[in-house]
């Protein structure tokens, strides 16, 4: 296996506008992603934290995030998992493509990860973040999808 990249591609009921603020903004975000979620914007160079438990508790997981592109309602990317603090480059973070396209019933959303190769990490360590990210991408993908599909029905 080459870990390089993970990819996830659904069908989502809503707009590609609603679809971007659910992927882009942070009261979107900590619904099916993170417990909390802090971004300045969702322009590029933004900065932000996604945090996983509570954020005063010292077993919290913080991940640093930096929007890189946003062409809304057609593209989000960021970087994350760089150390808070620094700047978020290739070789200190993984990027994130979200990709939207319109469709008859809603919309086409492909997710890609990459970077991992890039991080310099030894092979099993980077087995080892290339799995969990595979196991958290396949829990909160589907979140995702269930969230969006309910802001439509509710609305």
């Amino acid at each position: 296996m080459e870990f390089a990249s993970i990819e996830r591609e659904i069908h989502v009921q809503a707009s590609p506008d609603v679809v971007f603020a659910v992927v882009s903004q942070p009261e979107h975000l900590r619904e099916w992603w993170p417990d909390d979620a802090s971004l300045e914007s969702s322009a590029p160079g933004a900065t932000g934290e996604l945090i996983w438990g509570d954020e005063d508790n010292p077993r919290a997981h913080v991940e640093a995030m930096t929007v890189v592109e946003a062409d809304p309602p057609h593209r989000f990317v960021f970087r994350w998992t760089h150390a808070v603090g620094e700047e978020a480059a290739p070789g200190n973070s993984l990027l994130v493509t979200f990709e939207l396209t319109s469709s008859a019933s809603g919309t086409l959303l492909r997710m890609t990860e990459t970077g991992f190769r890039e991080m310099g990490w030894e092979a099993a360590v980077l087995e080892a973040a290339y799995n969990e990210h595979v196991e958290g991408w396949n829990h909160f993908i589907p979140r995702l999808e269930t969230y969006a599909d309910s802001l439509v029905a509710s609305s």
